[in-house]
């Protein structure tokens, strides 16, 4: 049995050949990661927006509600303007 005397070389083919793919693998990996963090992260940024905005409608028209409601109960016996003099002493 002969020893093939390129096996070194061919051994260092394979092994730069497996190492680029491991190395390649995890770039993907960790681009794919990055892709998930940024979607989570915009999602949840524009959950805060959106709920931020519900909450300040959400208040605006509830002032809104409130004024309607004091201005229809209010009796006009109870705004009326009195005639004040004033008092010496």
């Amino acid at each position: 049995m002969l020893l093939n005397p390129f096996y070194p070389l061919t051994f260092l083919k394979i092994s730069s050949l497996k190492a680029t793919i491991v190395f390649l693998s995890i770039l993907l990996i960790k681009s794919n990661l990055l892709r998930l963090k940024g979607g989570l992260i915009g999602g949840l940024f524009a959950l805060i927006l959106i709920s931020g905005i519900f909450a300040s409608t959400t208040v605006a028209l509830g002032s809104l509600v409130y004024a309607y409601r004091l201005k229809k109960t209010s009796n006009l016996e109870d705004n009326k303007i009195q005639d004040l003099e004033t008092v010496n002493v």
